[in-house]
């Protein structure tokens, strides 16, 4: 392999990957498997990023008319000779992605969709001199694309238009080609989250449900039809009465591999880019999804993360996952969330499992009407994964890896941060206690602040990363006085200390280092965090800058307990 290919960050057209050098890893299997497989109607559900548009814009370079046989040189479908033989280029192909179907009213939706729609009919405008449509055939045709009197292109339909735009479209491909018709769905479901989202459910969902049903329910002028989506929406919602639909869900064996990386495509790539060192921290921030019977890693990760590696051979990790969501669903979830919920949280945070049971038919209406549902959405999204499957419906559920876990905790700290601002008193009095150094009420309400909260189990989880924790949720909560100059991980003397304040109204400088004692001895922890603040020389930028009076704190946490001792000089000439 040529090293210098390029990695396909965000590329998610085949026949530009292929034919630009960027690197592919060969998921042309899943064409054989389809074409084995298929039902008139086929959804494959999976999380955000693991490859289904990449994969759809395969499954269009195969099997349309005009495909270049250069493409597929060397890759696995080229071995299936009889089915190159008998499907490539073969077919034409109907393929529009509904990702971008993101407006916040129906109104907008609906523009949107009739705008992807029409921008995919404009592909075919052979049609207009097509000699095998009627006069009548080609009108309808124009509604599509809406060319006006001076020839003028937009994709203004009426709403009956809109529902039978893709019946009509494949129809008339049928007609003029003499041959059924492949239909290609990418995202399917995106219009519907967002429509549940800003609240026009019911409208999307009757004009999904009208698309859908025209073109995918009885239409004899398909070959197939190919859908994608992070959900598999409930059939009575927008699949009423279509029969001969084949879902393949992150449960199913079937195509798992083909969505997602396995442990040796992974190796591969680390190997080609002379990064083979990178394997263990690869494999413990990225890999941990199961699909059916197999074990995967995020493809926009592994990419990603290679991709900087080549340009900062020391980089460290980082959440790439984050970037391509809201976490919607996480705050949602928290929101919702009782005690025994927050305690299962804990038990995933800390890399163990939970057992609940799992609906994949949900309506977006249902998605966030009970907190069980939730943890479905969560599993299905990508969330959570599943180390097995304890009964029908049942899985035991667990956070994959380091990535998602930092996701998780990051939401978790936002939404802890929500919660102490709605009882401002209680945080204003809690700041106060610092400023005056009163020890005794900042560990009572630090320690009713830790049982509010979702915490961090004595587990494997590393010191550092525990204390980190403990750290974020205070510099939260100081962080509430605006008028404070709050400072976190600053140079200070021979270190960093964990958060410097400086109340410069009252000349007061406030240093805080923060431990986790892994025997349970908080006063030992909180006298080491003092040693540390005084041999550090933690204080000496407070000097520095002029603060008369500077009050150390050692704090030690352990769980939801915590532990304050105190030290204050005042009223000294620094």
């Amino acid at each position: 392999m040529d090293r210098k290919a390029k990695l396909p960050i965000g590329i998610e057209d085949f026949e530009k990957l292929r034919t630009e050098g960027f690197y592919y890893v060969d998921k042309t299997g899943l064409i054989t498997e389809l074409l084995h497989n298929w039902g008139e109607v086929n959804l494959f559900t999976r999380p955000r990023r693991f490859g289904k548009s990449l994969n759809m814009s395969m499954i269009k370079s195969f099997f349309e008319y005009g495909c270049s046989r250069q493409l597929f040189e060397g890759l696995e479908i080229s071995g299936e000779q009889e089915l190159c033989d008998k499907y490539m280029g073969k077919f034409p192909v109907v393929s529009i992605t509904l990702k971008g179907v993101d407006a916040r009213d129906y109104e907008g939706a609906r523009i949107m969709l009739a705008s992807t729609i029409g921008r995919e009919a404009l592909q075919h405008l052979f049609l207009l001199e097509s000699d095998r449509l009627s006069e009548e055939e080609k009108k309808r045709y124009r509604q599509l694309i809406h060319i006006d009197e001076e020839g003028k292109t937009g994709f203004i339909m009426a709403e009956d238009v809109l529902k039978d735009s893709l019946m009509t479209l494949t129809q008339l491909l049928r007609k003029h080609y003499k041959q059924r018709v492949i239909l290609l769905i990418d995202e399917y479901d995106v219009p519907l989250d967002k429509a549940h989202q800003f609240g026009y459910d019911e409208e999307m969902v009757g004009l999904i449900r009208g698309i859908f049903g025209q073109a995918l329910k009885g239409n004899n002028h398909l070959y197939f039809a190919v859908l994608t989506g992070c959900l598999k929406i409930a059939r009575e919602s927008i699949f009423t009465g279509l029969n001969n639909f084949n879902i393949f869900s992150i449960t199913d064996i079937r195509f798992a591999e083909h969505f997602g990386f396995s442990d040796k495509e992974v190796k591969n790539l680390l190997d080609d880019y002379g990064l083979a060192d990178k394997y263990g921290v690869m494999k413990e921030w990225y890999d941990g999804y199961h699909f059916g019977k197999t074990d995967l890693y995020c493809p926009w990760d592994v990419i990603s993360y290679v991709n900087l590696l080549c340009s900062e051979p020391d980089a460290s990790p980082r959440a790439f996952w984050m970037n391509t969501s809201g976490n919607y669903i996480i705050r949602q979830f928290l929101r919702m969330s009782t005690p025994r919920i927050r305690r299962e949280m804990e038990t995933l945070l800390a890399g163990g499992t939970v057992r609940k049971k799992v609906n994949q038919e949900l309506t977006y209406r249902e998605l966030y009407q009970g907190i069980e549902n939730l943890w479905s959405v969560l599993f299905l999204t990508g969330y959570l994964t599943s180390r097995e499957t304890a009964e029908e419906e049942f899985y035991d559920l667990v956070i994959p890896n380091l990535e998602i876990r930092k996701i998780i905790m990051e939401q978790v700290m936002e939404w802890f941060q929500e919660e102490a601002r709605k009882d401002a008193p209680v945080l204003d009095a809690f700041c106060a206690a610092f400023a005056r150094g009163d020890g005794k009420t900042v560990e009572r309400l630090f320690t009713a602040y830790l049982k509010k909260t979702i915490s961090i189990r004595d587990t494997s989880v590393r010191k550092a990363r525990k204390e980190n924790f403990y750290h974020g949720i205070l510099l939260g909560l100081l962080s509430h006085r605006g008028d404070w100059d709050v400072d976190s991980n600053i140079e200070s003397g021979d270190g960093y200390s964990d958060i410097q304040v400086e109340i410069e109204s009252e000349s007061t400088g406030i240093v805080i280092e923060i431990k986790y004692p892994e025997g349970g001895d908080l006063e030992a922890g909180c006298r080491e965090a003092l040693k540390q603040i005084e041999e550090m020389g933690y204080k000496e930028r407070l000097k520095d800058d002029g603060m008369s009076t500077i009050i150390k704190y050692g704090i030690a946490c352990r769980k939801k307990e915590c532990m304050v001792r105190v030290e204050k000089e005042e009223g000294k000439e620094f």
